[in-house]
């Protein structure tokens, strides 16, 4: 079994590796990732399951509504890899960690920063894991705590 958080963020991976490689819809996208087999039975309870299809929901359908901002941070915290040239894969993780971080600011820093080093070490290069931990150390050490300084510039 697993945890469904974790589960959910592998799965806005997955789909937004796909929506950039592609032209597909982000709903039909979301409903195959949905509908793989095996998925279901990966969790403790159907609540599980809902969570995580929820938490993968508002993952990607954040990402993608903050995805310029998303990529003016990336491009501000890793200036030595402009964003075209960034493999898809670290390119979301970054989005999908800075989009909690930054905008949700729901997840404890370092929960994300675990995660996404997480996904790094399970689909990205060998150096993929300090690339990620580097970028979000850093961004996490220069604006302090991302979600509580975007929560006060929003008062």
């Amino acid at each position: 079994m697993v945890d469904y958080r974790h589960q959910a963020r592998l799965l806005a991976l997955q789909v937004l590796y796909e929506l950039d490689a592609t032209r597909h819809r982000v709903g039909d996208v979301l409903q195959a990732r949905f509908n793989e087999d095996g998925l279901y039975e990966q969790f403790l309870s159907e609540q599980h399951y809902a969570e995580a299809q929820s938490l993968t929901t508002q993952l990607v359908n954040g990402v993608r509504q903050h995805q310029p901002r998303l990529d003016v941070l990336i491009g501000q915290y890793a200036p030595e890899w402009p964003l075209d040239q960034l493999a898809m894969i670290d390119r979301n993780i970054l989005r999908i960690a800075i989009y909690e971080l930054v905008i949700d600011g729901t997840a404890p820093v370092k929960v994300v920063i675990n995660e996404a080093v997480e996904l790094a070490k399970t689909f990205g290069t060998e150096s993929t894991p300090r690339f990620i931990n580097g970028v979000l150390g850093t961004l996490a050490t220069r604006e302090g705590d991302p979600a509580t300084k975007q929560n006060s510039n929003q008062d």
